[in-house]
């Protein structure tokens, strides 16, 4: 009876310790297992945020090449402005032409001297509108010239309208555009005062003057 009793004891002592044993190898491999899944999740998302990194690294790359090539590309020239197309300022005859390089006779002033524009034969009141478009640079009664318009034109063109009866139509500072009404031809010039009724018309390029009927369209 004490053998078998002992050896109840003895099995019971290794259950128990089988048990325990196997109580620990449980617990130590559930454990384990979630260490293990813990450890798959931090990887996965730290392959997820790295492949974010990658991503957000390639989109920026990609916008500075292109910033890059945008601001590496030429940009595009720009078109020059052409010159003005001039139309005559009246109809009409021109019975004085342009002498720059040599003298005219002047009645009124009895003399001959040199002529920079053109005179344009046309009666008293006959409209008088712009040779192309601009901007009226100037109205005024000028001794010589009488009443004058000036109006400034792209690339350094200048056009003078004198000889003028009006300027009612426009006003200093406007901008025109080709054909429209400056004034009324009269008889204002003090050195054409003998002259029949026209316009004195002048062409300036960058303030030098040019032969108006070199540009002039009729």
């Amino acid at each position: 009876l004490a053998k078998k009793n002992n050896n109840n004891t003895i099995g019971n002592l290794v259950a128990e310790e089988t048990s325990t044993s196997m109580g620990k190898n449980v617990n130590e491999m559930q454990e384990s297992k979630e260490n293990n899944q813990n450890t798959e999740k931090i990887a996965v998302n730290t392959s997820q945020e790295a492949q974010n990194n990658t991503t957000t690294n390639k989109e920026n790359t990609t916008k500075t090449n292109a910033n890059q090539e945008n601001n590496t590309k030429p940009n595009k020239t720009t078109e020059p402005v052409k010159d003005p197309e001039f139309k005559m300022p009246v109809s009409g005859e021109i019975v004085k032409e342009f002498a720059n390089n040599k003298l005219v006779y002047s009645s009124t002033l009895d003399v001959w001297a040199t002529h920079n524009g053109v005179d344009i034969k046309a009666d008293k009141t006959t409209v008088v509108k712009a040779s192309a478009d601009g901007t009226v640079a100037s109205i005024k009664n000028d001794p010589r010239y009488g009443l004058t318009v000036i109006v400034e034109h792209v690339n350094g063109y200048k056009t003078v309208y004198a000889n003028l009866l009006s300027t009612e139509f426009v006003v200093e500072g406007e901008t025109i555009k080709q054909g429209q009404s400056l004034g009324t031809v009269g008889n204002t010039a003090s050195f054409e005062i003998s002259d029949e009724p026209h316009l004195h018309f002048e062409l300036l390029k960058n303030n030098e003057q040019q032969d108006p009927e070199l540009y002039l369209k009729k």
